[in-house]
């Protein structure tokens, strides 16, 4: 088996480019598709007849450059508009939402974002079926104020 591997490295490169690939569908920060073109340039040396320790070399030297020139550039066509893009929870901030649960001064309530379930807080009293706004958010307890 280890023969046929050694032999046909150009499919385990070729492999490793593609596991990259759907896992940087997952991250989308340009950063694990630096390893996708690095076992590329693997396949080229494996395909070419370069030993296993040749092509591990190339393998990491194009990662690495990719890492330093390919990243920044992708980063920058796309994601040009988001100098601070919001992950998670901060992204809520700004989003509407509607009362499921009455939100009183004292005692929290919930609002439905996108089918999402959030614990809410406010300064005033918020009746179920209001359409709020969300302004801040505390951990997993978010802020809003009616529109």
């Amino acid at each position: 088996m280890i023969d046929y591997l050694i032999a046909n490295m150009w499919q385990v490169w070729a492999v490793v480019s593609i596991v990259c690939l759907i896992l940087e569908l997952s991250s989308g920060d340009f950063f694990i598709i630096c390893f996708s073109i690095g076992a590329v340039f693997g396949i080229i040396a494996a395909v070419l007849g370069l030993n296993i320790y040749w092509q591990l070399f190339i393998f990491a030297i194009f990662s690495l450059l990719s890492v330093l020139f390919v990243r920044p550039v992708a980063l920058r066509y796309l994601h040009k508009n988001e100098p601070n893009k919001p992950s998670n929870a901060d992204a809520l901030i700004g989003r509407t939402g509607k009362v499921t649960e009455a939100i009183n001064v004292n005692e929290p309530g919930y609002v439905q974002i996108d089918g999402d379930l959030w614990k809410a807080v406010s300064d005033d009293t918020i009746e179920e079926g209001e359409t709020v706004r969300v302004i801040d958010r505390e951990s997993t307890i978010i802020t809003v104020e009616t529109l």
